[in-house]
Order: C-alpha cells, then structure tokens, then sequence
C-alpha cells in the first residue's frame, strides 16, 4: 500500500518528460534483469539466491542455508541485480547465524568482505558473528560499520530524485540506525538492534523495488487515458 510509506502524491506529474524517459529505461532494463533469471543457465544461482531470500524473510533459515550454499559453491562472488547489489555470502552468513551456527557464519562472511567489502550486510552480520564467537569488541565495531554503511546507502539512495522517494520514506530505518549508534546498548541490545535493521532494510529492497514498479505502472495509465 503506497499510502502506508507516505510517498510525495502526484510525482509523476512533476518529472520532466526527459527524467521519466530516461528512468523509464533503466526500469526495463532492470525488469529484463529479472526475466533472465528466468533463463536456462541464468537460473541456477539467481534463483536459488532469490529462493534463498525469501526463506529468510519467511522464517525458514534451514531452507535458507540450503539454497545460498549451493548458489555460493557455484558462485560465490554473485550478486542480487537490484539497487542494493547485496551477495550471496552475506545472506548465507545470516543464514547461518539464524541457523545457531555462528562460527561457519563467521568463516562465511571473513570470504565476503575479501569478495565485496562494500555490501553493508557483511559487516553487520560479521558483527554479529564475532560478538557470539567472543570476539565482542571487535564484533562490536563492525556492527557499527555496517549500520553506518546502511545509512549511507539509504541516504545516497534517497537523493536520487527518481527513485529515492521510494526508499525508506519515512526514515524509519535511519532512525533507527540512529538511535542504535547513539545509545549507550549493552551487547545484547546491540545485537538485537543490528539484526532488527538488516531483517528491515533487506525488506526495504523489494518494498521499494515494488511500490516504484506499481508508480510507474500507475503512471502510465494515467497518461493513456
């Protein structure tokens, strides 16, 4: 529901027929992405990935590991064809942790940060690794780096006078990343917080991937009537 994430009424209206063009097409070829999954050959590890994702987000971290481990022994470097490029092996290493295995998430996600060093989940969860493996004050920092890295690309995002509306409209997420780094949290609370935050904004990319796809639908009906 578009209402619910208080988006800035009639912004098609006031996009240039210029702007709207040219991000028009970047849609399609982010849809065209997303249709080559589909492909013999593309399907293997971006689906598994993308099956892989939606376990998380429906509480089945066991089905979880089991697709992002075959998509990372096939690939490893793989990374999800959307605004936030997140790879396989942070959310295997979330898998992991979800699954009681702290120390194979924590080896999981020592590879990623090699891999990509600039996906803000791998040192969220390495973090979070690290603090239940006793490696608290490190665990500790890195949590920290990855919120701040989150944050940033929220608000890098936001900028974006296309697509930014549509990204964590109403700054929950960035407050509450915040608040966390503001706040005196014991380790347990920090914890909890930084799981919290990295469950909400990997729902924020599909979210915003789904309200600016139904905007520009909208968009487009409005303007052949």
């Amino acid at each position: 529901d578009l209402t619910k994430r208080n988006y800035p009424a009639r912004f098609f209206e006031r996009t240039s027929p210029a702007t709207f063009y040219i991000s028009s097409i970047i849609h399609l070829f982010a849809v065209a992405g997303s249709f080559l999954l589909l492909l013999p050959g593309c399907s293997s590890v971006g689906g598994e990935v993308q099956a892989g994702r939606n376990a998380l987000q429906t509480n089945r971290p066991e089905a979880a590991v089991a697709y992002l481990a075959s998509a990372a022994q096939v690939d490893p470097t793989y990374r999800i064809p959307y605004r936030v490029p997140a790879g396989v092996l942070g959310y295997l290493g979330r898998a992991y942790l979800e699954t009681g295995r702290p120390a194979e998430a924590r080896r999981t996600l020592d590879k990623a940060v090699k891999i990509d060093p600039q996906d803000p989940f791998v040192p969220l969860y390495l973090g979070v690794a690290l603090m239940q493996t006793g490696e608290r004050d490190r665990g500790r920092k890195e949590i920290e780096a990855g919120l701040k890295g989150i944050h940033e690309t929220l608000e890098h995002i936001a900028s974006d006078n296309v697509s930014g509306i549509f990204w964590d409209p109403t700054r929950v997420i960035r407050s509450n990343i915040e608040k966390t780094l503001g706040g005196q949290l014991d380790d347990s609370q920090l914890e909890a917080a930084a799981v919290q935050i990295g469950a909400n904004f990997e729902q924020e990319i599909d979210e915003a991937r789904r309200d600016e796809s139904l905007s520009r639908r909208g968009a487009a009906d409005s303007s052949g009537n």
